[in-house]
């Protein structure tokens, strides 16, 4: 259930291998990195069930549809099997939500049916209303997952959130609780709540703690 994650600008190329490695160790659902870096990972996570992950319009979700949709298509063509792209946020908060669903369309189109798409809400920086219109415009977009957060933004993951995601999208979308998931009972507390992926740079931490 754990998407091992290392998006620091600063990660080397032996920082990814690490990060496969530890992947392939602990049996993690995949690893998630910058674009850059995302041929390692295939290379790394080749012959593996460790899906390689890349994001687009990180961290600010501001880049155009169009930069977004090359961006997503690129990292499927190097092998990313999902790819965590930021919603167009101005745009719900200015309820231009035709705008933040052809966004999200034009990723799901670009990167195509072998690749799933998760959507990054940056919940910490939406209404609870606004919230459950991105998760309505994410499931008519045909996005495979619904995610809290980037993790670099004001907040991270929240029961509270998890749980309304999990309500509005039911069983049509996945819920991925990102952002400040550091122990094994802030993991366990984020799947009861609704999570069925957590995205983490302390995954190793929470499969060996109890």
């Amino acid at each position: 259930m754990i998407d091992h994650t290392l998006l620091k600008p600063d990660a080397t190329c032996r920082d990814i291998e690490r990060l496969c490695e530890e992947a392939r160790q602990y049996g993690f659902a995949a690893v998630c990195v910058n674009p850059v870096m995302l041929p390692v990972a295939v290379r790394n996570l080749a012959g593996t069930k460790v899906i390689p992950c890349a994001v687009a319009g990180f961290p600010l979700g501001a880049t155009t549809t169009a930069a977004k949709a090359f961006e997503a298509e690129e990292a499927a063509q190097a092998g990313a099997l999902e790819v965590d792209m930021v919603l167009a946020i101005g745009a719900i908060k200015q309820k231009d939500y035709a705008t933040a669903l052809a966004d999200m369309k034009a990723v799901v189109k670009a990167v195509g049916p072998g690749c799933g798409v998760k959507i990054i809400l940056e919940t910490c920086l939406l209404t609870d209303g606004e919230k459950i219109i991105a998760c309505k415009l994410a499931l008519e977009a045909g996005v495979r997952f619904v995610k809290t957060s980037t993790g670099l933004s004001t907040g991270g993951a929240t029961l509270h959130d998890v749980a309304l995601m999990r309500a509005t999208v039911g069983q049509q979308a996945g819920v991925k609780a990102s952002g400040g998931i550091r122990n094994r009972a802030d993991a366990e507390a984020m799947v009861a709540a609704g999570a069925n992926r957590i995205g983490t740079s302390a995954g190793i931490a929470i499969v060996t703690t109890t």
